[in-house]
């Protein structure tokens, strides 16, 4: 039987932070639009199935999420396309690749929570269309960071900073250093007040768009 923390784990992983209602309305309320959920597309074209992702997201002062997508090594993942929006907090780029990992952070003043995931598709002999497998990489309850960077006089420092993270026994967490530049960026996009562009996604290497 699996254990209620096993399914939690299980499904943050799966389709991000797992979230309670009062956070999410708070969010709603807010304008703040973040999708961590990735789905499997088929390309006709290429006879494969590939995962797609929404980096998206932004902030108000008092509270900010945001979702970004790496590639299997841990480098900002190229985006199939850009997306502007007039209003902000909202879609930035969408991503396309056979493998992901997913940067997810939620700030709540100065309250910061993190998951980062591995996301891939595994074939099984029954179906024709493939699963998502996820592997947790870190998950971080509760950090700090004292820097209130949505404020205007600390903007240079977004991207030069992160929260930090500890134990239940006081111990501060190392952060995965793959995902260090990463993680200082999404801690910076959760304070960036109506968020208008991708802070992770990257232009793919020419402008036909990202190969796999």
């Amino acid at each position: 039987m699996t254990s209620p923390a096993t399914s939690n784990a299980n499904r943050y992983a799966r389709y991000g932070l797992s979230l309670p209602q009062q956070a999410l309305s708070a969010l709603e309320k807010r304008g703040i639009y973040c999708q961590p959920s990735v789905s499997i597309e088929h390309q006709h074209l290429a006879h494969r199935y590939v995962l797609r992702g929404v980096e998206s997201g932004g902030a108000v002062a008092d509270m900010g999420r945001y979702c970004a997508y790496l590639d299997a090594n841990g480098n900002p993942a190229p985006w199939l396309q850009p997306i502007e929006s007039i209003s902000g907090n909202g879609r930035h780029a969408i991503v396309i690749a056979l493998e992901l990992v997913r940067v997810e952070m939620l700030r709540v003043g100065h309250t910061y929570e993190l998951a980062i995931t591995r996301l891939g598709l595994k074939n099984e002999e029954s179906r024709t269309r493939p699963s998502i497998v996820t592997a947790s990489v870190f998950r971080g309850h509760q950090g700090t960071l004292s820097v209130e960077l949505w404020n205007a006089e600390n903007k240079s420092l977004r991207g030069t900073v992160a929260p930090v993270f500890y134990t239940a026994a006081g111990e501060a967490l190392a952060l995965p250093q793959n995902f260090d530049e990463a993680i200082r960026k999404i801690t910076g996009a959760v304070a960036c007040l109506g968020c208008k562009h991708a802070h992770i996604a990257v232009a793919p290497p020419s402008n036909k768009g990202c190969e796999l």
